[in-house]
């Protein structure tokens, strides 16, 4: 049995529908997101912060079990990847989420990971 087509189009009104949608979305962003979150240290940071809505930068190492140069790193890269904001107060540094669609994400993912 075949599972691909032996067809070149079934529904074209269809196909046009999806491709005028596909043209309207920014898929590189997308990907930046899932890319980020693909990364387990970076998805266990992530998971973190949803459970806390902000986390120091030396919690969150202790949290993962990792070094505060890889926890650093990695919460840097979320912030300019724009998923996470952070705050100091005097020599600590505070990051949270930076909204709530990501915490989204990882709750829906959490969910299917259990079903």
């Amino acid at each position: 049995m075949k599972d691909s087509c032996e067809i070149y189009c079934y529904d074209e009104p269809k196909v046009r529908k999806v491709q005028h949608a596909l043209v309207q979305q920014n898929i590189q962003e997308m990907a930046k997101i899932f890319k980020a979150l693909a990364d387990e240290t970076r998805l266990k940071i992530v998971f973190a912060l949803c459970e806390e809505d902000e986390l120091c930068v030396c919690d969150v190492a202790n949290i993962i079990n990792s070094s505060l140069a890889t926890t650093s790193h990695h919460l840097r890269t979320l912030k300019q990847l724009g998923l996470a904001t952070f705050r100091k107060e005097g020599k600590l540094v505070f990051y949270s989420l930076k909204d709530d669609h990501i915490r989204q994400l990882v709750q829906i993912a959490s969910a299917h990971s259990q079903e």
